[in-house]
């Protein structure tokens, strides 16, 4: 039954040779770069977020985990919350000149943005 999930194969056009076999694509992450060879970001947004600040970390090349690993270290570090993902962090409250130190420390090359 797992090879018939129709649900992967949305967009693809019917074909009549009887031994076609769709095979789907891999997307492959990229491999995380050294904390020194990061250039990472670090901003506070407003929008969307009925006026609340939120400081922002862009500019992460790497897995999804080691993502979510750094977000974690920034949050305990901080003591507020916040959220990794789609290959940004975000933390909670107005902590740029905080971030930027905290990653500086870990080896990071940080600058703040606006």
């Amino acid at each position: 039954m797992a090879d018939n999930d129709w649900k992967k194969r949305l967009g693809v056009v019917f074909s009549t040779n009887p031994e076609f076999v769709y095979q789907e694509t891999l997307e492959t992450e990229e491999a995380t770069l050294a904390p020194s060879a990061q250039n990472l970001i670090v901003s506070i947004d407003r929008k969307g977020r009925a006026g609340k600040q939120v400081t922002l970390v862009t500019g992460f090349i790497g897995t999804a985990e080691d993502l979510a690993e750094l977000g974690r270290a920034l949050k305990v570090k901080c003591g507020v919350g916040g959220s990794a993902k789609d290959g940004e962090i975000t933390i909670q409250g107005d902590f740029r000149d905080r971030v930027v130190a905290l990653l500086k420390d870990m080896g990071y090359k940080a600058k703040r943005g606006n």
